[in-house]
């Protein structure tokens, strides 16, 4: 009984340490994942670097609704690393729901994507995560990547540089990738304003 209260009591100080490190208004998309290993990669990418939530477009219904049963869901729970029970993580039946739903909710979406003719195409480390005080970052299908309807309804598609023959991640390395920088940046900001705020000073919008 005691080290189970030992054991409580340490998740509680670790979540608190870790809570001024979230990034707050980043989402995670994934858009129609078909391997339950890529979702749960993901997953431990989003709870690792601090990510606030993840959104699954899931139509085939792979995953339940309901949060709580996600959690509980061992597939789920061993492929991330039990990230699952630490992560916020809801469901859609489709692409336009998500879309939807961001954008009601004032989100700006971006997509990873290479370069697409006719929209603005960006490099991941020359693009600037900050400039969106809400920001859904997109994850595509493995086998084709994210939908015409996603980048319609982005502002930007970001590409990874890459240098070698073989120019093409898995879906787990590139939301690692991408990831990282979106949060590093929006982190450092974060880190910022509250230094700034905390000194009285005026902060521009």
């Amino acid at each position: 009984m005691e080290k189970t209260e030992k054991q409580k009591s340490s998740v509680r100080q670790r979540a608190n340490e870790i809570k001024e490190y979230r990034c707050k208004n980043l989402i995670a998309v994934i858009e129609e994942p078909r391997d339950i290993k890529n979702i749960g990669t993901i997953i431990r990418n989003v709870n690792a670097l601090g990510v606030e939530k993840a959104y699954i477009v899931d139509p085939r219904k792979a995953l339940p609704d309901d949060w709580q049963e996600m959690r509980e869901k061992k597939s789920l729970s061993k492929t991330s690393v039990s990230a699952i029970k630490w992560s916020f993580v809801k469901r859609f039946d489709s692409t336009e729901a998500c879309i939807e739903h961001l954008e009601r909710n004032n989100f700006v979406s971006i997509v990873t994507s290479p370069h697409i003719k006719g929209r603005n195409n960006v490099v991941l480390d020359e693009a600037d995560y900050t400039i969106y005080t809400k920001l859904a970052v997109w994850f595509g299908n493995e086998a084709r990547g994210v939908s015409d309807l996603a980048v319609e309804h982005s502002e930007m598609c970001v590409s990874i540089p890459m240098f070698g023959m073989i120019e093409s991640l898995n879906l787990g390395t590139t939301s690692g990738i991408v990831l990282y920088e979106v949060t590093k940046q929006r982190r450092e900001y974060q880190r910022k304003y509250r230094w700034r705020n905390n000194r009285g000073l005026k902060i521009d919008a």
